[in-house]
């Protein structure tokens, strides 16, 4: 009779016990949360903010790991549509800064979805944590405490890394299914900074055209430069691809008194400066002289490279993109800003996602719909590597 008493009096002590875990856990998760939203609404009111669907969701899988999305107390496989874990929610919390969901469930469960650098886990009920399939494999992951925005640099390099499918950068992987240098390239930075650029060594070193051809099919000249600079990650000038790329170069030749540039289509219309920039970057980068000159003439792209040749930039040029104000394409913005020393470009205001991009020409949005379907009427693919990238690369150098 002791006996069965001290069982069930330990079985009681234990279940106390786990559930004040529990409650440390979500009230700890509350704090990060809140202090997560007081660094968004300073970040916000020093740029700005756009409204953005009210759609809580969370996505798992960052780098070459299985992706999986979670919403309304479901646990999707992203690119299949299966749904792997489901539960009937009374209360949950997604907390972005962490890479967590936690969930109260109405059967009196606690289920804890968190994403750390060596895997994705899932911890439901009392039971010990598992990995999801398909997702261990390491990662680097800063915690930025160093930055003033360091939470929100957590984010945004979620939101980069999320976009990684088998070693391809995308812009996002629910609307687009081919890798593009200009956002590639982006990305890249971002991953170089952060130690994770070993992750597209695949699809870099499996290149084999100087373009990507995804704007309807156009070989867009700042390809080149973006291609030489990707290359220059993992190899060297004697890449096949650098030949085939400098070859190229010949198409786009302009010389005159203005000096020896390129100059063609990128974003259907002409942006040499940016182009030129561009190429002289990626040649510096494998260690080839640069030997072009950067056009001083009026360049609507030409604000966008910001983080070299800033020396070259036209003075008093009314440049479309200092002027930008259209928040469907908010990656130009911001790197608009970013070369002026300018903060007029917004995040978003939910918690999550933090960026986007609306009624882009060449992407797909029906798969947004697995999120919701309001993200297909709008248009929206949300996140967007290309606006994280530099959003991330701008609060980077912000202490």
């Amino acid at each position: 009779m002791k006996k069965g008493i001290f069982l069930c009096l330990t079985i009681l002590l234990l279940g106390i016990a786990c559930t004040s875990r529990q409650q440390i856990l979500w009230n700890d998760s509350f704090a990060e949360l809140s202090t997560y939203r007081a660094e968004l609404d300073s970040l916000r009111s020093e740029f700005r903010a756009c409204e953005m669907p009210d759609v809580p969701f969370f996505l798992f899988g960052m780098g070459n790991r299985v992706k999986y999305l979670y919403r309304k107390g479901e646990l999707v496989e992203s690119l299949t549509g299966r749904v792997v874990k489901q539960w009937a929610v009374e209360e949950e919390m997604i907390i972005p800064s962490l890479y967590r969901v936690l969930l109260k469930t109405s059967d009196g469960g606690f289920v804890v979805l968190e994403e750390d650098g060596e895997a994705f886990w899932l911890s439901d009920g009392n039971s010990p944590r598992v990995q999801m399939a398909g997702t261990s494999a390491p990662l680097n992951l800063p915690g930025f405490s160093e930055h003033c925005y360091g939470r929100v640099l957590r984010v945004l390099h979620h939101e980069i890394l999320i976009n990684i499918v088998d070693g391809m950068p995308l812009p996002n992987y629910f609307v687009y299914r081919n890798g593009w240098r200009r956002d590639g390239a982006m990305m890249a930075m971002c991953l170089e900074q952060t130690g994770n650029v070993e992750l597209i060594r695949s699809w870099v070193l499996g290149l084999t055209d100087p373009y990507d051809r995804n704007n309807a099919g156009e070989t867009e000249a700042d390809n080149l430069g973006q291609t030489l600079y990707l290359l220059s990650l993992f190899a060297d000038k004697e890449h096949p691809l650098v030949a085939k790329t400098m070859e190229e170069v010949s198409k786009y030749l302009c010389q005159g008194e203005l000096g020896v540039y390129i100059r063609g289509r990128s974003d259907f219309h002409e942006v040499p400066a940016y182009q030129t920039k561009f190429l002289n970057w990626g040649l510096k980068k494998l260690g080839l002289p640069g030997v072009f000159d950067i056009p001083q003439l009026q360049d609507d792209y030409s604000s966008l490279f910001w983080w070299d040749y800033k020396d070259t930039y036209m003075p008093g040029t009314i440049d479309a993109c200092d002027l930008w104000q259209n928040d469907n394409y908010p990656y130009i913005g911001w790197a608009s800003d970013h070369f002026h020393g300018l903060k007029r470009h917004p995040v978003s205001n939910r918690d999550y996602p933090l960026t986007w991009e609306i009624e882009a020409s060449q992407a797909d949005y029906t798969g947004m719909a697995l999120i919701d379907e309001i993200y297909v009427k709008q248009q929206n693919s949300s996140p967007h590597t290309w606006h994280a990238a530099e959003a991330f690369l701008y609060l980077l150098e912000m202490k």
